[in-house]
């Protein structure tokens, strides 16, 4: 968290404290706080990789799904891409290396250097890859969304209690 629950205090908000930390002291500032911003990042990225806490877990368990699942049907589309289109003459799928290297660039930008599929089938296949794209780019946000959501939950909750227990001292 920049600044923290002091600049927080004396900011009011975090908003606030970022503006200050990147407004107010010139570029020398900003690009410390870039390179901050980029190890937080670094660091967040280990805890999903290690499953620090549950919501670590919870998506790295998504990220996983979701690729093994896009691996497993793009090798099955490939396959039948394979099949749909071997005997046509004017495609240009002619290996199951060919199918699959369709099949992937599909499943990752929506187009290829390859021409259209000749068999209907494989244009149908071609739509059904498409609709499944489209369907992992939303669930790859809701993850994301989710993922971020709890963990600002989270981060509130322990920055909440150290200011609690920082104004409990100061009280005293």
């Amino acid at each position: 968290m920049v600044g923290g629950p002091a600049a927080i205090a004396r900011f009011g908000s975090r908003r606030s404290a970022l503006w200050e930390r990147t407004s107010s002291r010139g570029r020398e500032d900003a690009a410390v706080y870039s390179l901050r911003v980029m190890a937080n990042f670094v660091a967040e990225v280990r805890r999903v990789l290690g499953a620090d806490t549950a919501v670590h877990g919870r998506l790295r368990d998504r990220l996983l799904a979701l690729a093994l699942t896009t691996i497993g049907f793009d090798v099955v589309c490939g396959a039948l891409a394979f099949l749909f289109e071997r005997g046509q003459p004017q495609s240009q799928i002619r290996t199951f290396g060919s199918a699959l290297f369709w099949t992937t660039t599909q499943l990752l930008t929506v187009s290829s250097n390859l021409s259209d599929p000749a068999s209907t089938p494989a244009r149908i296949l071609d739509v059904v890859m498409e609709i499944y794209a489209i369907t992992v780019i939303g669930t790859l946000a809701a993850a994301f969304g989710a993922f971020l959501i709890r963990r600002g939950d989270q981060l509130d909750s322990i920055l909440g209690d150290a200011a609690h227990e920082r104004r409990a001292g100061a009280d005293e």
